[in-house]
């Protein structure tokens, strides 16, 4: 889970912008330019409703799956907000979180938060 080439990003505002210009834009480019070898973007809290719920954030999550970004979603953030089924209907992983994240952050491994 933690290798040196490997890159956290905690993703938990839900303002379209900061996942347009930063999250989608950094995750989506980091992985297509191989700045690292993994890319791995967590919804987690508010991310979830806007993920589950804006159109065009779907799509670019759909995007970076396809372009190699691994995306997750902290299943029970998913389900207090109703919105499990639709993150897993566009690839996202939905599962507790709590215990990686904690290891992650144990082991001094690269995680940004926004």
């Amino acid at each position: 889970m933690e290798k040196p080439e490997s890159l956290f990003i905690l993703w938990t505002s839900n303002q379209p912008e900061t996942f347009d210009e930063m999250v989608f834009m950094y995750a989506f480019n980091a992985k297509k330019n191989n700045w690292w070898s993994e890319v791995t973007v967590v919804i987690w809290g508010a991310s979830a409703r806007l993920a589950g719920s804006d159109e065009l954030v779907q799509l670019k999550i759909k995007e970076m799956i396809e372009g190699g970004v691994k995306v997750e979603a902290c299943k029970a953030c998913a389900d207090d907000l109703g919105v499990s089924a639709k993150l897993e209907s566009l690839g996202v992983v939905v599962k507790y979180w709590g215990q990686p994240l904690t290891k992650i952050l144990k082991s001094g491994a690269k995680l940004i938060t926004i």
